[in-house]
């Protein structure tokens, strides 16, 4: 019996890649062996003509092919919490509809659920080329320091790209939280999971909307959401800097008894004020941003507001 494969494809300021994302995904249909394709675009709030191409593609194919419309830009993790919610398929596939995610490996993830056994075939990039060497750089940091004080493994180079069944949407679509990191959340639920490699590909055509800086949050966002180990930081700096105010004191008290006179050294000490309240600044940083993810947790905000769907 065929089944039915929905294809969530979240969209910003994409007019350009629509047409040609739509034509690649039709080009490989006959590999999925008989099996439907349903595509659910999410529009996050484009700027240019993605909504005015998404309705003249659901025009042309009003079976398949289906919309949601963002009131705003809520950003790509509230677009696939929406894509998944709205996916009706048997089997949910995530993808980028800039093309950098090959359409041609869906019929191998397609293999390894139903041959092999596996609940998530996922991708992940064997190199970076075309990227800037400090986004690369910065990108290999993350996944090591992740790795290393996060109990959720990240592989180095893993796409959102991936295959899954409705039992592991469905787990997915459970973690209803607003601070949202997809990476680790797909990797939290856990499941049997199997990842193809691929060469990094430049996208068709348009420009990333994904800058350095926001790249920067984004990876703080998921170090925040899967690790409590900067407050474990904020404590051990904290408690050095403790000690080490101690042993000074000691030591001036100690010299101050045994030699006399006045204590110089002002300069040192002014910079020995700035260093440890650079460090308060610091530990407050870290724990005010766990307090900021409570409060935007506890405000029960949806993770986006729909303006128009079809």
């Amino acid at each position: 019996m065929n089944k039915l494969i929905s294809l969530v494809v979240p969209c910003y300021n994409e007019q350009e890649t629509i047409p040609l994302f739509y034509k690649a995904l039709e080009g490989v249909k006959e590999q999925l062996r008989g099996n439907e394709l349903e595509y659910i675009f999410i529009d996050d709030g484009s700027r240019d003509d993605t909504l005015k191409e998404l309705k003249e593609l659901q025009q042309k194919d009003p079976e398949h092919v289906h919309y949601v419309s963002f009131s705003r830009n809520f950003g790509k993790e509230s677009a696939l919490y929406a894509g998944l919610s709205y996916s009706t398929g048997d089997y949910i596939a995530v993808m980028d509809v800039d093309l950098q995610d090959p359409p041609e490996q869906l019929a191998e993830m397609l293999a390894g659920i139903e041959d092999e056994g596996y609940d998530v075939v996922g991708t992940r990039r064997t190199d970076r080329s075309g990227e800037p060497p400090v986004r690369s750089f910065f990108s290999n940091m993350f996944y090591k320091i992740i790795n290393k004080i996060s109990n959720t493994p990240i592989l180095d180079g893993v796409r959102d790209y991936r295959l899954m069944t409705r039992q592991v949407v469905n787990s997915i679509l459970e973690l209803s939280e607003y601070n949202r990191f997809s990476k680790g959340l797909f990797s939290w639920v856990g499941f049997k999971t199997k990842y193809l490699e691929y060469q990094n590909r430049d996208r068709v055509a348009g420009s990333t909307s994904w800058s350095f800086w926001k790249l920067f949050k984004y990876s703080l966002d998921g170090i925040v959401n899967f690790s409590d180990a900067p407050l474990s930081i904020a404590s051990f700096v904290g408690f050095f800097s403790f000690m080490g105010s101690g042993l000074a004191m000691l030591f001036i008290i100690i010299r101050k008894l045994l030699y006399g006179g006045s204590v110089d050294g002002w300069a040192s000490l002014v910079t020995i004020i700035l260093l440890v309240g650079g460090m308060q600044l610091f530990c407050l940083g870290i724990v005010g941003k766990y307090i900021a993810n409570i409060y935007l947790e506890a405000k029960h905000r949806p993770n986006y507001i729909v303006r128009e769907k079809k």
